[in-house]
């Protein structure tokens, strides 16, 4: 039986009960079905569905109508206001303020960090929020907002007011489908979307066919950008305030490094595989004048949202790593790390950004002085139900096949493109020849992994193994304990890293098969601990010249993930012999130990394969 029927949810049982070309409920369970059904007073049509017609006449492949996909949306004359502006300029602070004053309504962000910040916000100002994330909920009793991450959005329930930040991600390869869906399904009466101007455009085109009416307001930044006419030069010249952005975690520590062995400077630090935890206290002790973490140094997500004094930005390139090769920056994204100097009402009433050489400063002010070109397509994805549907069509194919097929082959209207499906290929291969049922196999495809993580894709095999067993899926069966000092190079660091994304993958999958992952408060804890850990060494590891391995080709990550396939294998039998009863750390421990100001060394569980 698959998950769907054996680990439901109001939301996910919601969810698959959408309509139109998005959705069908044939694996869910009728009484389920029918009791949603009699509860929110839809009524359940579906050419899908419909016994007048033979599965075989039907257009699996037709997604030329999305927005038919959200039959609650349409029911309502929504009015969407779009706020576009450069950084600081007020425009989220305006549609939250709308979201504040409402009588129920719900946040849509791109980050974890932003979902908490809203949810933090809100509570704050006496509107009860509920925080919902894929990693985590946190219900407030008599809550009518929620602050959540846009792949969560609730298109099964009606808001007053609905926010989407950030919506020119709407055109990410990878997640700007999930933008889509929020912006076509979100049933709310009024909706604010905030971003940059380079998304009106799109936004116009595709809200032409739900009948909303649309609105835009233009916002000036608050605080002036001052592109400086010298170099930095040297990271000698740095000063309070300062930020150095950098595109690789090599350069990142390299940089931090230099900085503090030549600077009387202490160097907060911020990337993206850094846990979010971890980057919220690392933003927090830079915001912090009396931390003594004076100075910066950070990737491309600076841009993404944070709340950040900085004074100057200062570019040590211009150029970054997208996967496959190097390539200069886009003007839009200049533009969005430069504006996160000078916010409004910080300590810096005026923002500034350099470069590190001479040789970038006519690409920074060219950059900033241009307008950003006007997006050209939102991502889309089908839902699983007519992947499901597709796929009964062709038997005798394995679901990569069938996900390629429907890929290569789907008809969508000019304004949208198909997702990028790279990672859930990768995942599908991987995972081939377990016995999973096609709603299982999905979810596993569809997890918050990094196909570039070794230790995460060895973990995730190991998981959705156990899972295809029909058992509990312990941590026990996964990882075994070791004793983990605080890092002090960027591989041991690294490694950590991994470790928290094997745990926060773990949490992902137990809040969706709660009856099989049974373990979720040990790996919340070890989460909790693996991420103290990472901020020890975050003070300590400096420079590292670990060699750049890049994976350009689905093959070749395939053997190389099948290599660590087999070298847990032949370990298995030996972990599950081990009967310790302490499996980990007392709640209690680990609570003393959160008040020390350093962790030498602690125990934790690493997948058995690393050590």
């Amino acid at each position: 039986m698959g998950c769907l029927s054996r680990f439901v949810s109001l939301p996910r049982l919601s969810a698959s009960l959408e309509v139109g070309l998005g959705y069908v409920n044939n694996c869910l369970p009728r009484k389920l079905r029918d009791a949603f059904l009699a509860e929110e007073g839809y009524i359940f049509r579906s050419r899908f569905l419909s016994t007048q017609r033979s599965p075989s006449l039907v257009d699996f492949l037709d997604l030329t109508l999305p927005h038919t996909w959200y039959p609650f949306a349409r029911t309502k004359k929504r009015r969407v206001v779009m706020h576009v502006g450069p950084t600081n300029s007020g425009k989220t602070y305006m549609a939250l303020e709308s979201l504040r004053l409402s009588a129920s309504g719900v946040y849509c962000g791109p980050l974890r960090l932003l979902a908490w910040e809203i949810a933090e916000r809100m509570n704050k100002a006496n509107v009860l929020c509920s925080l919902i994330t894929g990693q985590e909920k946190r219900e407030v009793t008599g809550a009518k907002h929620q602050a959540m991450t846009v792949e969560m959005a609730d298109v099964t329930r009606h808001f007053e007011c609905g926010v989407i930040d950030e919506i020119q991600m709407i055109a990410c390869r990878d997640r700007g489908f999930s933008f889509t869906r929020a912006l076509l399904g979100l049933a709310v009466d009024e909706l604010h979307l905030c971003g940059d101007p380079a998304a009106v455009s799109i936004v116009d085109q595709i809200l032409a066919t739900t009948g909303d009416t649309f609105e835009v307001k233009q916002y000036e930044r608050l605080s002036p950008l001052v592109p400086q006419t010298r170099a930095l030069g040297s990271y000698s010249h740095v000063r309070k305030g300062d930020c150095v952005v950098a595109f690789s975690r090599r350069d990142i520590y390299s940089i931090k490094k230099e900085i503090e062995s030549s600077c009387k400077h202490n160097c907060s630090v911020v990337y993206g595989s850094l846990p979010p935890e971890t980057r919220t206290k690392q933003v927090t002790l830079f915001n912090d004048v009396a931390s003594g973490s004076d100075i910066l140094v950070a990737s491309d997500a600076v841009g993404m949202g944070l709340n950040l004094n900085i004074r100057r930005i200062i570019f040590s390139t211009l150029e970054k790593f997208d996967g496959t090769s190097m390539r200069a920056l886009t003007v839009a994204e200049i533009k969005q790390i430069a504006g996160r100097a000078g916010r409004y009402g910080s300590k810096f009433p005026e923002g500034a950004v350099t470069c590190l050489d001479k040789e970038d400063l006519p690409l920074l002010h060219h950059s900033l002085a241009t307008l950003t070109c006007p997006l050209e397509a939102a991502g889309l994805f089908p839902s699983f139900d007519l992947l499901a549907l597709y796929s009964a069509s062709h038997p005798n194919m394995t679901f990569s096949a069938v996900l390629e097929k429907f890929v290569a082959k789907a008809r969508m209207s000019p304004q949208f493109f198909m997702r990028h499906c790279e990672s859930m290929l990768i995942i599908a291969d991987m995972l081939e020849k377990l016995p999973l049922s096609l709603e299982d196999r999905f979810l596993f495809c569809i997890c918050p992994v990094d196909t570039d993580d070794h230790m995460a894709m060895g973990a995730l095999l190991q998981f959705a193994t156990e899972f295809s067993r029909q058992e509990m899926v312990t941590l026990k069966k996964v990882i075994t304990p070791a004793t983990i000092r605080v890092p002090r190079t960027q591989t041991a660091l690294q490694q950590l890293e991994s470790l928290h994304k094997v745990l926060e993958l773990y949490v992902w999958l137990s809040l969706r098969m709660e009856d099989a992952f049974v373990d979720q408060e040990a790996a919340l804890s070890q989460k909790e601990l693996c991420g103290m850990l990472i901020e020890q060494g975050l003070q300590l590891v400096g420079r590292a010249k670990p060699k750049r391995k890049v994976h350009n080709k689905r093959e070749l990550k395939l053997m190389s993930l099948k290599g660590i396939a087999s070298n847990w294998t032949s370990e298995r039998e030996e972990v599950e012999k081990d009967d310790s009863s302490h499996l980990f750390q007392d709640k209690d421990e680990l609570r003393a130990e959160k008040g020390h100001k350093s962790i030498a060394e602690s125990e934790l569980w690493m997948p058995k394969w690393t050590r």
